[in-house]
């Protein structure tokens, strides 16, 4: 939607509707950071793994800002959580799968600042239509600003 509409106050009021909830940005985000992250303990060659935002929001809310922020290659990480409510880890020699039902809510701003009425919805949010297919609801944020201004 278009800057000033209230999105990220409307993401920030959803989180703190639900008990279990994380809030990111799309903007510092990457796919370690939404699913998990394999991390060494001490000098050993031991791995763990940490948790990332979709995993810390199993049976809550994970809300991410500025979505489309996010690089193309990190926002697809979240397909299969999105469909499969599950997310399918090889990292450092661990193999698993970790349970992720979140409902993800995301917020961003169109391409070039303003809303384009000339464009189709996807080219205006910049977000591939295999992806947006995956959120149930879809909602518009227009603000009523002058265009001969």
């Amino acid at each position: 939607g278009d800057p000033g509409t209230g999105k990220s106050q409307f993401l920030r009021f959803a989180a703190a509707l639900c008990p279990r909830s994380v809030l990111t940005s799309g903007a510092g985000t990457t796919s370690a950071g939404l699913t998990c992250a394999a991390v060494r303990e001490g000098s050993g060659k031991e791995f763990t793994l940490e948790a990332g935002a979709l995993v810390l929001a199993d049976r809550g809310v994970c809300a991410i800002d500025e979505f489309s922020c996010m690089a193309a290659k990190d926002r697809t990480t979240i397909h299969e959580a999105m469909e499969q409510q599950t997310l399918s880890v090889a990292k450092a020699g661990i193999v698993c799968k970790l349970n992720c039902r979140a409902t993800v809510i995301a917020v961003t701003n169109a391409k070039g600042g303003i809303y384009d009425h000339e464009k189709t919805f996807t080219a205006n949010i910049g977000i591939e239509p295999p992806l947006l297919s995956r959120f149930d609801l879809i909602f518009k944020l227009i603000g009523g600003s002058d265009p001969s201004k």
